[in-house]
């Protein structure tokens, strides 16, 4: 299968500059204003001032338009990184650039989780996680690495995954999510009153709480260390 990461841009000049960092720039921006539900051929081309049908010489399919834009959203995040950093400093650096990424390009939540990203950035990040997480575990805990990597992992992507939909919720003015709590919260009383549930009652007792970037830190301490315990 030829790639989009090896495959060669055309070639030849023409009226518009056009090549497939102007179109991921393009798709970018309009998704961070739109979403991707609002993102197409059409509306890329427009914003370009090009035909749709010269995109598709650059990008064959829309599938490879989001492998793009993933990994260009991955470019910023190896940005952030440091290769000298001792190993716990890199694993938080990937998390909190992570973080900030997704909160700035919302539609990236929509990207990550599934099938990996296997563009060069893509690359550097999952490279830079798995050097810090092998050095925390030494060279005994080489048969741990892929478990600790997955772990990491899936709390990074679940908990910006969860803050996005939040912010999104709010925005939108949480309505469906008042409703809920308002529908539940006699009955979670009556259990809470039992007494058989005193670590709820304790979790409970704060109320909701938004994500912070010191709750979020505090997260990512507590996997680390789990993870790098871990016998």
């Amino acid at each position: 299968m030829n790639l989009i990461w090896e495959r060669p841009e055309p070639r030849g000049r023409t009226a518009e500059p056009t090549d497939r960092g102007r179109i991921v720039a393009a798709s970018v921006a309009l998704a961070d204003a739109d979403g991707l539900a609002g993102l197409s051929m059409r509306k890329v081309a427009a914003a370009l001032r090009v035909s749709p049908m010269r995109l598709y010489g650059y990008v064959a399919t829309k599938d490879e338009l989001l492998d793009l834009m993933a990994d260009f959203v991955y470019g910023e995040i190896a940005a952030a990184l440091d290769g000298g950093a001792e190993w716990e400093d890199a694993l938080r650096a990937v998390a909190v650039a992570t973080r900030r990424r997704a909160l700035r390009h919302e539609w990236f939540v929509e990207l990550i989780g599934g099938r990996p990203h296997l563009g060069p950035n893509a690359l550097t990040v999952m490279e830079a996680t798995a050097d810090a997480l092998s050095r925390a575990l030494g060279p005994d805990g080489g048969d741990r690495l892929m478990a600790a990597l997955g772990v990491f992992n899936a709390y990074l992507i679940g908990t910006v995954r969860n803050e996005v939909t939040e912010r999104r919720l709010d925005r939108d003015g949480g309505t469906d999510e008042k409703r809920w709590r308002e529908s539940v919260g006699d009955y979670l009383g009556r259990q809470l009153a039992t007494g058989r549930f005193p670590m709820m009652e304790r979790v409970l007792a704060g109320g909701p709480e938004a994500e912070t970037d010191e709750t979020f830190a505090a997260e990512v301490g507590i996997i680390i260390r789990g993870l790098t315990r871990a016998g």
